[in-house]
């Protein structure tokens, strides 16, 4: 297989698809002002190429904030995109969608991945979609997009996730997840007065929230959010750590990027060697692979600010570009098989 990456800072689609031929599958990032006539008229120059889109900054070896990428695999790839809606309120309504494009692909989980697009609720979302990947064992990479919009196929949703199963004819496909930070001390949260809509943590083991983060890292309340960078908490889940990231104070409570419960046990964590992780993940990716045909990744914005702050954003896709072709964009959280994560990049590997 081959991927394409073509990009316009300025937006302009005839430009980002130049050199683009006989794609089989494709995938929009567009800016918010434009992204409905962008999917209208990638349908117009490409009918019938199973597509999905949504609203964000893509890359390759440099980054288009507010222009338009577009990434296309051809050359021995089948692929089908569609949509699950309403998935505020039940996305499993729409599963036989999905169902059928598995039966209809008839993959596995050696050479087929499932790529998402979101535009909320993901938690709700992942575990609705692997209830039918896992029959087959098929990994999923994807994220979430701006202003609650996605496409498939030439159609602008609301309140929806695209997605598109894609298999490799060519060989293998595997996904990743990685994670920059370890955990900080021993110190350990029972989180209560939760909200569930709104991702509120109240209280950290009967304190405040916000007073318990700003104690433990000796900050003021206007420097938590950019805190979060280097300390977003941790939730244990068996062997894994899933990261929260604060989004936002409210009151004497903290609003996150994910949901937390009543009870839930959290850890604080901090950023470790992202550099010397990032190669680390560069070497287990060469090691399972001796021919890459494209990589492409999810990065979260937050790493996307943590990396640009520090100045290591461009050398980050030096660095993966040694991989071969890697494309992706950057998302407002990841996704990872059935996890919602914050702070992460997950990516997918074709052979």
């Amino acid at each position: 297989m081959k991927q394409f990456f073509g990009m316009s800072q300025n937006g302009n689609l005839k430009e980002a698809v130049h050199g683009l031929s006989n794609p089989q599958f494709i995938m929009l990032f567009s800016n918010n002002s434009q992204f409905e006539e962008h999917v209208k008229k990638l349908e117009e120059l490409f009918p019938k190429v199973p597509s999905i889109g949504c609203i964000g900054m893509s890359y390759d070896v440099s980054v288009v904030e507010k222009g338009v990428g577009i990434v296309a695999f051809s050359g021995g790839v089948n692929a089908i995109a569609n949509v699950l809606e309403e998935v505020s309120v039940m996305p499993v309504k729409y599963i036989s969608r999905l169902e059928k494009d598995v039966q209809k692909i008839n993959g596995s989980q050696q050479n087929t991945i499932c790529l998402d697009l979101c535009s909320g609720n993901d938690a709700c979302v992942l575990t609705t979609i692997h209830s039918v990947l896992k029959q087959r064992n098929i990994s999923l990479v994807g994220g979430t997009g701006d202003a609650g919009l996605v496409s498939a196929n030439g159609k602008v949703y609301k309140d929806a996730v695209a997605y598109a199963l894609v298999k490799n004819n060519g060989g293998k496909v595997k996904a990743y997840k990685e994670n920059i930070y370890h955990q900080m001390g021993d110190y350990r949260f029972i989180a209560s007065r939760t909200d569930k809509t709104k991702y509120i943590i109240g209280e950290l083991n009967g304190r405040s929230a916000k007073q318990t983060y700003q104690n433990i890292l000796h900050i003021t309340e206007k420097e938590i959010l950019t805190q979060t960078f280097k300390n977003p908490f941790g939730k244990i889940n068996g062997d894994e750590i899933c990261i929260i990231s604060i989004k936002e104070v409210d009151g004497n409570a903290l609003a996150c990027f994910r949901q937390v419960n009543d009870s839930d046990v959290l850890i604080m964590l901090e950023l470790g060697d992202y550099k010397e992780i990032v190669n680390q993940t560069i070497q287990a990716i060469q090691r399972d692979f001796s021919r890459i045909s494209a990589v492409f990744s999810v990065n979260c914005l937050f790493r996307y600010r943590l990396f640009s702050d520090n100045h290591y954003m461009q050398e980050y896709l030096h660095e993966m570009s040694r991989l071969g072709n890697h494309t992706g964009f950057v998302g407002y959280g990841e996704h990872y098989n059935n996890q919602f994560v914050n702070q992460s990049m997950t990516c997918v590997v074709f052979e």
